[in-house]
Order: C-alpha cells, then sequence, then structure tokens
C-alpha cells in the first residue's frame, strides 16, 4: 500500500455556486487551495482531479426521479421543482447544478477507491462533505450526498465495516439516512443540539433501524459548548465505538462550522480543537483501520477567517507533514485574500488556544452539567446495543 495521501482537486468544484448571497460562498474551496499551496503542502501529496460521478454510481444512494430532478433544473433552473428540494432558499437551481455536484460526488468516490485499492493511504476532498442531501432531495446546501456516495462505493467494493464520522456543527442526516437499516456502517455525528439548530434531527435515541441497532450514534451538544466539552464529548463516545466495531475504513466529516466565528451555528470551537479532532481521526485510522482514511470537508461559512485554515491543518494532518499552530501564514496568501475579498486574512495557523484540554470522561461524570448529560445520553442509548457499558 502506497502511503502517500491523495488530494482530490479539481477547478471546476467552485462552480458550486448557489449565488452571490448564498453562504455557501466557493471562495472558501479556492482560498484553502491556495493556502494549502501556499505552505507547500500540495507537493507532499498526488493530486487527483477524478471524473463526475456517473449516473449508476449516483443511484447507489440517490433515486432515478430525484437525478433526473436535479439534471431538469441544471439544464433550466427556473424549471426547479421544490418537492425534490430544488429551487428553495437553501438549494437554489443553477445552471449546471448537476454536471459540478456529480464532479464533487465524483472526487470522494475515487477517494473512497484509492483508499480501497492500496494506491493511496489517505485521501483528502475538502470540496466534498455534502451530508445533508438525501436519497430523493436536496436539502442543506447539499445536492449529491458524496459520503454517503463513498461509504457506498466502499460497501460495492467489498467493505464489510466503515465508520463515518461526522463533526460538523449540523447533523448528517442524510449519511445517517443513506444506511439506517445497513449495519455494516456505523455512522456517528456530533453536533449541535436538534432543538437550536437545523435540520432537526440527530437525537441521542436515533440509533439505526431494527436491522441495525446501534448502527446510528449521535451526540446532541448544547448550543454554546466550546472547545473543553467538545473535545470531550468526541473523546468520550468516538474512540470506544470505532474500536469496537473494527472498521476497514474510516470516512470522516470535517464542517469547520462549528467555530465561534460561524455566523449559522452556536457552539464555539476553535481551530485549534478542530486541529485535534482532525488529529485524533488520523490517529483512529491508523488504530483501528490500518491507515486507510478518507477526509471530507463539509459545512463552514466564515469563509476567510475559519475555513481555509481548518481544512489547510486537515490536509497537512493527510499527507504527512502536520501544520504547526504557531505557524505564519505567507504573505502572498493574505494577498491573494485582500484581492478576492477586500478583507484581511488571518496572521497564524492559530486562534491562539493551543494547546487545548479537556477533561477525560473517566475522570468522572458530572450529573449537573449539560454536557455531561448529552454525553451519557448518547452512551446510554447506544453502548448497550453494542454489548460496551454506558
Amino acid at each position: 500500500m502506497s502511503g502517500r495521501a491523495q488530494l482530490m482537486w479539481d477547478e471546476a468544484v467552485t462552480g458550486y455556486d448557489f449565488g452571490r448571497d448564498h453562504p455557501m460562498d466557493p471562495i472558501r474551496l479556492v482560498l484553502t487551495r491556495k493556502l494549502v499551496d501556499a505552505l507547500g503542502l500540495d507537493r507532499e501529496a498526488r493530486l487527483v482531479a477524478a471524473r463526475p460521478a456517473g449516473d449508476s454510481t449516483l443511484r447507489l444512494v440517490h433515486r432515478d426521479d430525484y437525478i433526473a430532478a436535479v439534471k431538469a433544473a441544471s439544464a433550466d433552473p427556473g424549471s426547479a421543482d421544490a418537492a425534490y428540494g430544488l429551487g428553495t432558499p437553501d438549494d437554489p437551481a443553477f445552471a449546471g447544478m448537476h454536471e459540478v455536484s456529480a464532479l464533487i460526488a465524483g472526487q470522494s468516490v475515487a477517494a473512497a477507491e484509492a483508499v480501497w485499492h492500496g494506491d493511496a493511504l489517505h485521501a483528502v476532498n475538502f470540496a466534498g462533505g455534502l451530508h445533508h442531501a438525501m436519497p430523493g432531495a436536496a436539502s442543506g446546501f447539499c445536492v449529491y450526498n458524496d459520503a454517503a456516495l463513498a461509504i457506498a462505493r466502499l460497501l460495492e467494493l467489498g467493505a464489510e465495516r466503515v465508520v463515518y464520522v461526522d463533526t460538523d456543527v449540523h447533523h448528517g442526516d442524510g449519511v445517517q439516512t443513506a444506511f439506517w437499516e445497513d449495519p455494516r456502517v456505523l455512522t456517528i455525528s456530533l453536533h449541535e443540539h436538534p432543538r437550536t439548530l437545523f435540520p432537526q434531527t440527530g437525537w441521542p435515541q436515533e440509533t439505526g433501524a431494527p436491522s441495525a441497532e446501534g448502527s446510528a450514534v449521535n451526540v446532541a451538544l448544547p448550543a454554546g459548548t466550546g472547545d473543553a466539552g467538545w473535545l470531550r464529548a468526541f473523546h468520550a463516545v468516538v474512540p470506544e465505538l470505532v474500536a469496537d466495531f473494527r472498521p476497514q475504513v474510516l470516512v470522516t466529516q470535517h464542517g469547520a462550522d462549528t467555530h465561534f466565528e460561524d455566523p449559522l451555528a452556536h457552539l464555539t470551537v476553535s481551530l485549534d480543537a478542530q486541529r485535534a479532532v482532525q488529529m485524533a481521526c488520523h490517529e483512529l485510522a491508523h488504530e483501528h483501520a490500518e491507515g486507510r482514511w478518507i477526509a471530507l470537508g463539509g459545512g463552514g461559512y466564515e469563509v476567510v477567517d475559519v475555513v481555509p485554515r481548518s481544512w489547510t491543518h486537515l490536509v497537512g494532518i493527510a499527507v504527512g507533514r502536520p501544520v504547526e499552530p504557531e505557524t505564519v501564514i505567507p504573505e502572498s496568501w493574505r494577498q491573494v485574500v485582500y484581492a478576492r475579498t477586500r478583507r484581511l486574512g488571518p496572521m497564524r495557523m492559530t486562534d491562539g488556544r493551543w494547546p487545548v484540554s479537556w477533561a477525560d470522561w473517566e475522570a468522572g461524570y458530572d450529573p449537573a452539567d449539560r454536557l455531561d448529560q448529552t454525553i451519557l445520553a448518547t452512551r446510554r442509548a447506544v453502548f448497550p446495543l453494542r454489548g460496551l457499558l454506558p
């Protein structure tokens, strides 16, 4: 197996553009790629531009009638059918929507193929992670669910156990739905509580269909949760479940919208804690999946200060050259930021909260603490189903 990582990239993915006033601004992809280059990380990876996912691949997750509806809206945005979640404020139709959505999906599917076949140990598609798309509808800025398609392709290739860890601030509802009845896939989502954030799903009691009980795991975090709580929740749930499941491949989604500057959500996580979880996912892949790791992007709507730095850290970890938090960002990149956005870019690859710390779950449970109540609710709902102690 090659130890080299693949970075999935095609400039055309920046065409995933819902319009000028939409939060999903493709500049976040442009600036991430340019920061990766400015720090020399592109030289450490094999750069791959994969083909768009074809209809037969899209059908691994999505219904024929939905694919047809996306194609129709792509050709004529004015004909978009809201019954399929298209032409809505979240998912406005735009010309070429099918083609660029299939391209992003194709990058994640190709990443899965490369890792499974041993052409790469790790693969990153930070344009991916579009985890809300449902089998028959667009949702939450997501048209095709590249994360679910990558997992479905792994299963098609013969994988028997895949773990999906979603650290986006929003529940990974589309991926959970795709594998709700499939015990071969363990989906774990850490997200803001559904009482306070879209898509209002991801309760601890959502644990999978009767045929796959314990295959869906949801940690619904209280609004306002910061670094210490977020990391405590991750380490109280994820490593033990991953170790128990013994995945052949680890697929992770790293939405940057948990950050305290993100305009669409209410967690208060720093860039430094995001990096710590990325490092932890990398370690889990090596400890339990022979290093096979597919890392995806996701949400993130502070497109200058947060997203490019967070996903550049992810790329650095995957290619074996983690970027130290105190690294000074090259002035050349900051000039690009100003030229493209008329904003001043950040100076360093840290929010100044490094090192970050948290209390291990084994250190004790505080029944009066809302975060600990959240963690215990998840452990009580899922761990006994997997033969583990809550």
